[in-house]
């Protein structure tokens, strides 16, 4: 309890941030079926649709208890995250605790785990909150998991436990697919029912432990073709020019990465871009390290076999998002080390206590270095979780961290453009614009902001690039049109709301705007047509009713200007 009491003050001051454009909207503060609550609609929408190209349902059934509880305020959001971070610090402590009787190893594993400011990513953002509750229902299945074997009775009802538990997770999360293969290491250290010894290495004892992994192995290969089915149109192809070579250099380059943010948690991002060309001697360097830990812990797996565990447990965790198969535009991120570092932790804690006990003069160092180590996280994280307060911060910290981030250069400039700083803004675009011209979304958002600041002509040649980029970005026809007619041309004006509502006849607000310069052209019918497919889709909408009538008043009177 008080390992999870300095999490929750560690953490406290995220309940007083801000929610961020990064994800958020999406999956609250913008989704309709969230903020609803948990009603019998909302709940089967959760079973049926996929959220920014994942199926998570008990993710978002999370946010939607969150919206029911506390509404749209960010600070019971936030709770709710730190909540679950605080319950996974101590299920960790309790799960190796139970496994290995090691009481001191286990805190000191836990406590670095809960204030590592490596996680503040996957605790501070509310999005990432499929993170914390995977991880809780994965560390709950490994809890009842140690209970089948430990515990004389109810097995089968341990083991059953195990298998919901981890539906539960794959639900929260998909990255939970290595489970079983943490269920394999935990059988080697510290359950020792396999050895792996050359001497004694027994095929049939390997073979009875996977088929008894063998429900947990369907789940896993079920979970992988859902996550590819969903993910394949929206994310994998983001970077479809990547060749084979540069995907396994920046593979190399970040498993090496993490390890040394782990170490050395500093200069941390929310977005890391990917390089597809990091150089040789970077690579290699890269790859002789994971090598060489790799055939330590080998090595040593006799004498030392929490090393091989610990060391596969952080390889194997980690290969959903590595990279190999690339989702998305980043070249790593902090919150994929969430459960991976625990593998590394066990690593670093029982090795300490391993030198410790050959040379006792050790222990009062290895003592001194791991509270000082819990010191220094805890300072880091809550130094970390300020750079979480609002959009600003924490783009702007991206952006100062790290190298040619359009992404973070992008989502400053819409920070900026929100709260009414154009000038700061539109520099943004610029910048973000420099590094990838072909972004669209920047082009959009940067003729967004020059309508705003009076230049139209300015703006249109942006919208133009966006739709050169994607030709079927019907937000960009739709403002198109709008700065066509603020620059007096009508005729392709209409020609690009008109465009806008064919990609996407289901928005109002297309309708409107293409029915009202209809109007301001003298096509009355073709405006009251538009006028009525408007408030068909939104009955609620006021303009389009007083323009509806407008429009049928000029037809009645055969009245040929707007009165």
């Amino acid at each position: 309890m008080l390992l999870g009491g300095l999490i929750l003050w560690a953490y406290w001051p995220a309940t007083g941030h801000d929610f961020i454009t990064l994800d958020d909207p999406e999956y609250v503060t913008l989704n309709s079926h969230v903020q609803g609550g948990l009603t019998r609609d909302d709940l089967k929408w959760a079973f049926t649709h996929t959220v920014v190209g994942n199926w998570h349902p008990i993710t978002m059934l999370s946010h939607m208890l969150d919206c029911q509880m506390f509404g749209l305020k960010p600070w019971g959001h936030h709770l709710m995250s730190i909540g679950l971070h605080a319950a996974n610090t101590m299920l960790l402590f309790l799960l190796l605790c139970r496994l290995t009787g090691a009481l001191w190893r286990s805190l000191m594993v836990a406590a670095l785990f809960g204030l590592h400011p490596l996680h503040v990513e996957s605790v501070a953002w509310v999005a990432e909150r499929k993170d914390v509750l995977s991880t809780f229902f994965g560390l709950l299945c490994l809890m009842a998991y140690a209970n089948y074997w430990t515990k004389a009775t109810n097995q089968k009802t341990f083991y059953w436990l195990a298998v919901l538990f981890f539906v539960l997770g794959l639900m929260s999360k998909p990255m939970l697919v290595t489970l079983p293969f943490i269920l394999l290491l935990l059988d080697y250290w510290p359950l020792k029912r396999l050895s792996i010894d050359s001497s004694s290495f027994r095929s049939r004892e390997i073979k009875k432990l996977v088929v008894e992994k063998i429900p947990f192995f369907i789940l896993t290969i079920a979970a992988c073709l859902v996550t590819y089915l969903v993910q394949h149109a929206r994310a994998t192809d983001t970077l479809v020019n990547i060749s084979e070579g540069g995907k396994i250099g920046n593979v190399l380059v970040s498993y090496s990465a993490y390890i040394g943010k782990l170490l050395w948690p500093a200069r941390l991002a929310v977005f890391y871009p990917f390089q597809p060309d990091w150089p040789f001697a970077q690579v290699l360097g890269a790859g002789v390290l994971i090598l060489a830990l790799s055939i330590l812990c080998v090595r040593e797996r006799n004498r030392h076999p929490y090393l091989l565990v610990g060391w596969l447990w952080y390889l194997g965790t980690l290969v959903p998002v590595i990279g190999l198969v690339q989702v998305g535009a980043q070249a790593m991120a902090d919150r994929y080390m969430y459960i991976p570092s625990v593998g590394l932790l066990i690593c670093l804690v029982w090795g300490a206590s391993a030198v410790a006990e050959r040379w006792p003069y050790f222990r009062i160092i290895s003592g001194a270095a791991g509270c000082a180590a819990i010191i220094l996280c805890t300072i880091t994280t809550r130094q970390q979780l300020e750079y979480w307060r609002n959009n600003e911060t924490l783009y702007r910290h991206a952006v100062e961290v790290t190298g040619d981030n359009y992404l973070m250069h992008y989502f400053l400039g819409v920070a900026l453009a929100n709260d009414g700083n154009l000038s700061g803004a539109i520099g943004e675009y610029r910048q973000a614009i420099r590094i990838k011209p072909d972004y669209a979304a920047v082009h959009y958002d940067y003729g967004l902001a020059l309508t705003r600041n009076s230049q139209t002509n300015e703006a249109i040649v942006q919208f133009r690039e966006a739709i050169k980029l994607k030709p079927d970005y019907d937000k960009a026809y739709s403002s198109l049109g709008t700065g066509l007619i603020q620059a007096g041309q009508t005729d392709e004006a209409i020609a690009a709301y008109r465009r806008a509502v064919s990609l996407n006849p289901d928005n109002a607000q297309y309708h409107f705007n293409f029915g009202l310069t209809l109007l301001i052209d003298n096509q009355v019918d073709g405006g009251i047509a538009q006028f009525q497919d408007a408030i068909r889709l939104k009955p609620d909408f006021t303009k389009a009713q007083h323009y509806l009538g407008v429009a049928r008043q000029i037809k009645s009177s055969s009245q040929k200007t707007l009165p």
